[in-house]
């Protein structure tokens, strides 16, 4: 995500510079180092500081929920310091598994959060944070994404079935499937408004595991292979998910910014992996 924002933030003519811990085309930068971080965006002034850096290992949160607060929690308090003191604003990644699914219906940005596990709490913590200490603040609630050259449940599961591997999949965790590159887009319109705010991006409705991979399985040529529904209970993990994490898109939609339906998402993506399978899809 981060690479893709500067990319289109670029094309969009905003100066941008990416950082990140470790790579050899950007500068290198830790943000559990508070005075590193705190210096690191006071030298540049910057307008805005973009922050989708995370631990985003659910189950290694689970493993160690300390080193979790420590990056999501107090890393994006030090870039909102570091951001407040340079007169920055701060968009912040958030998660939608801030909430404990106990829902009915797709949460707004403005219900009750309760995380439930200590990936969740890691970003609630930094949420907190950043609201505290940073007025002009985007915090961005977002869920299941998936990218190009990443590791994501699309390419796991597509995978798995090129493989011949069988293929159980939960069919009571629900949430909104996202596409990275509709989600950058929509991060590049937010900035540019300055309506500071918490907001839910993803792409527009939403589906359980099982009918998310039903549904780029048929796409992607195999809708003969068996794929078995399971309830969550049966996938051992060490976090535990939220099973109803839909988010909807009520902020946004007030200031213009909506996604196309996950389908329509899903069906780019696989085009642009070359693994669309025309003529052999199914509704699901």
């Amino acid at each position: 995500m981060g690479g893709q924002l500067v990319e289109v933030l670029n094309a969009r003519g905003h100066e941008v510079s990416g950082v990140d811990i470790v790579g050899d085309q950007v500068e290198t930068l830790d943000i559990t180092d508070f005075a590193a971080t705190r210096d690191f965006i006071t030298a540049r002034k910057p307008d805005i500081v973009i922050h989708p850096a995370a631990w985003t290992d659910v189950d290694g949160c689970a493993r160690d929920p300390e080193r979790a607060v420590l990056v999501n929690g107090f890393g994006t308090q030090h870039i909102a310091l570091g951001a407040a003191a340079a007169g920055a604003a701060v968009l912040y990644i958030s998660s939608n598994e801030v909430f404990d699914g106990t829902a009915s219906q797709p949460y707004r940005e403005y219900d009750m959060t309760h995380p439930i596990n200590p990936y969740g709490y890691s970003k609630w913590v930094g949420e907190r944070a950043l609201a505290d200490i940073n007025p002009r603040h985007y915090i961005v609630r977002t869920a299941w994404v998936f990218a190009h050259g990443g590791k994501n449940f699309i390419q796991a599961i597509l995978g798995a079935a090129a493989a011949g591997k069988r293929l159980r999949i939960v069919a009571n965790e629900v949430a909104n499937p996202t596409y990275n590159d509709d989600l950058v887009d929509a991060l590049a319109l937010l900035i540019e408004t300055e309506r500071y705010g918490i907001y839910h991006l993803t792409n527009e409705g939403y589906c359980s595991r099982y009918a998310f991979a039903r549904y780029f399985l048929d796409k992607a040529g195999y809708a003969d292979v068996p794929a078995e529904p399971i309830a969550g209970q049966e996938w051992q993990r060490l976090s535990t998910p939220p099973v109803y994490a839909s988010l909807a898109n009520h902020a946004g939609r007030h200031i213009g910014i909506t996604l196309r339906p996950w389908q329509e998402a899903v069906d780019a993506f696989l085009e642009k992996e070359g693994l669309l399978s025309i003529g052999k899809s199914s509704e699901s």
